[in-house]
């Protein structure tokens, strides 16, 4: 079982790290879905389309290696709603604690940068996934509160407000 404890979080620094990045989320969608046009967008550019626009990515390591990412990126009109982007935790590292101090290292980030809340998707498979959000106070949001999606799997959206 891997020892969490020596896990350090920070922003994506290198070229490196946005390979990891990349990797890391075909991975998990390749095994459960199909990389769609918006996934290689956010995956092929993480500067230009999530850190440059005023958002951060982050990545999980353990002795030098990525095993984990999120981005949060700013959404709709300025008005403080970020979305959490692209939560991917290494196989053999899940269930270990590693996706819920990425998720509240987002969240710590987002509260910094002045976001007033934070919007995810992800998809009802994912039942895990769903119960992490769901455990760090993400809420689901109703038809009538989602944004359009460019997902073809998102059928779950959720919101926390901060």
């Amino acid at each position: 079982m891997p020892d969490t404890a020596s896990v350090t979080i920070s922003d994506m620094a290198s070229a490196a790290d946005a390979d990891a990045f990349r990797t890391l989320n075909e991975a998990w969608i390749e095994r459960f879905f199909t990389l769609e046009d918006e996934d290689r967008k956010l995956l092929g550019d993480p500067v230009g389309q999530i850190v440059e626009p005023g958002g951060a990515v982050f990545v999980a390591r353990m002795d030098d290696a990525v095993v984990g990412c999120v981005g949060i990126m700013p959404v709709g009109d300025g008005d403080g709603e970020y979305e959490l982007v692209k939560m991917a935790v290494a196989a053999d590292h899940q269930g270990h604690g590693t996706g819920r101090r990425l998720i509240q290292y987002a969240i710590d980030r987002a509260r910094a940068v002045g976001a007033r809340r934070l919007v995810l998707e992800t998809n009802s498979a994912l039942a895990s996934a769903v119960h992490l959000y769901e455990t760090t106070g993400f809420r689901h949001l109703g038809p009538e509160e989602r944004h359009a999606s460019p997902y073809v799997r998102a059928d779950v959206a959720m919101a926390l407000e901060l």
